[in-house]
């Protein structure tokens, strides 16, 4: 090769690294070459700038090797030893339960007050548990039991019914059948229970006979003297009955204006009938507000029976005072009374609740438990956490 040409060469060589000086030093991995025309040479393309987001992750990566994705996750790196310490103290942590030191003063005093009256109810000679036992299952108790229990169901029956059509009639559009409604609750629930109850026993000093046919004519379907049809049951029944169905009204018709109107709105439009709407799309979700309020009236409704003792007809509490009159055991005959009623508000109240949570299948995400799928919960939570603290 002549001088001449060396000297050329050496200056392209030297033109060159010039060119590459100027290019930012980046990674081998963000560059690029590609062959010059002559193939003697290669040219260098810049990579586009990094943004903002970049900088920041490699500032970050550059403070912390742990974050690196490209750092060393061997058993031996720093970052593993770090992340493998801190996993060995969370597994020596112990999971204490938190302390409620006011709910466990509270429990303890309830306690101590129930054990007290039940001491005073155990101990205490004058309640004569004797006698209790003795005629809590007496022929005569039970025969006041049942007749109780029917006048119970023949009300409920009269005046639950009998205030679904009251409470629909309160909702129609005639003023009429509204009006008259309205008038029904009214009397009945501004009278006296025991005054209607007198009132109803009484009826043939008012009307002495009772004659049903078509008036104006001698057509007579039925006749009968008022005093022998009023007995003090069907008296009973009907104050009872009517009486509770002036409550059953007003608390059906307030189940029903809680039910959205939408769904009204949409049974409408869907063309289903009237009678269908109210009886398949209304009311098993109103069942939901009506349920608690009709089980009170129920449960009072038991225990409003005690009052037909005025009537000499021989329920529950009138038996009892037969018997207490006779032996003069006043307090243990009461006790007696009262250990039934309590009996058959428990019932109810168990069967209220399971009522509940079948109408509530529509409203909730998930049922209610029932008492022994709580005590179960309860028994495995206490056992999780015994386990916890050992």
């Amino acid at each position: 090769m002549t001088p001449s040409a060396v000297s050329s060469e050496t200056a392209r060589h030297a033109s060159t690294a010039t060119a590459v000086a100027r290019v930012p030093a980046m990674g081998a991995e963000s560059m690029s070459c590609r062959p010059a025309a002559d193939d003697s040479l290669a040219t260098v393309e810049t990579p586009p700038a990094t943004d903002d987001r970049s900088r920041d992750r490699d500032a970050e990566q550059a403070a912390d090797p742990a974050l690196d994705p490209s750092a060393d996750r061997s058993a031996g790196s720093p970052a593993a030893a770090s992340t493998q310490t801190a996993h060995e103290d969370l597994l020596r942590l112990r999971v204490v339960p938190a302390r409620h030191p006011g709910r466990a003063v509270l429990a303890v005093v309830v306690g101590l007050v129930i054990a007290a009256v039940a001491y005073s109810f155990l101990t205490n000679p004058r309640w004569e548990w004797g006698v209790v036992a003795q005629w809590f299952v007496a022929e005569s108790v039970i025969r006041g039991l049942l007749e109780t229990l029917k006048l119970t169901v023949l009300a409920g029956v009269v005046g639950f019914g009998l205030g679904l059509a009251l409470a629909l009639m309160r909702l129609s559009p005639s003023a009429l059948i509204s009006g008259v409604a309205w008038t029904f609750s009214w009397i009945f629930r501004s009278t006296p229970l025991l005054v209607q109850l007198l009132l109803w026993y009484n009826l043939g000093y008012l009307y002495e006979r009772i004659t049903l046919g078509i008036p104006l004519t001698d057509v007579t379907f039925f006749d009968a003297r008022t005093s022998d049809l009023m007995t003090p049951l069907l008296a009973a029944i009907l104050g009872l009955g009517l009486h509770q169905a002036a409550y059953a009204a007003e608390l059906i018709r307030g189940g029903i204006l809680s039910v959205d109107q939408g769904q009204l709105e949409a049974a409408s439009a869907l063309g289903i009938p009237a009678r269908d709407r109210s009886l398949r799309i209304i009311l098993p979700q109103a069942m939901r507000a009506i349920l608690p309020t009709a089980f009170n009236e129920i449960i009072g409704l038991v225990k409003g029976t005690s009052i037909v003792y005025v009537l000499a007809h021989a329920e529950l509490f009138f038996t009892i005072q037969l018997i207490y009159g006779r032996t003069q055991q006043v307090l243990p005959m009461l006790l007696v009374a009262t250990v039934w009623y309590v009996v058959i508000t428990s019932l109810l109240s168990i069967g209220q609740y399971y009522i509940e949570r079948h109408y509530a299948r529509g409203a909730v995400r998930s049922l209610p438990p029932t008492p022994l799928q709580s005590l179960r919960a309860r028994l495995a939570r206490r056992s999780t956490s015994k386990g916890a603290l050992a």
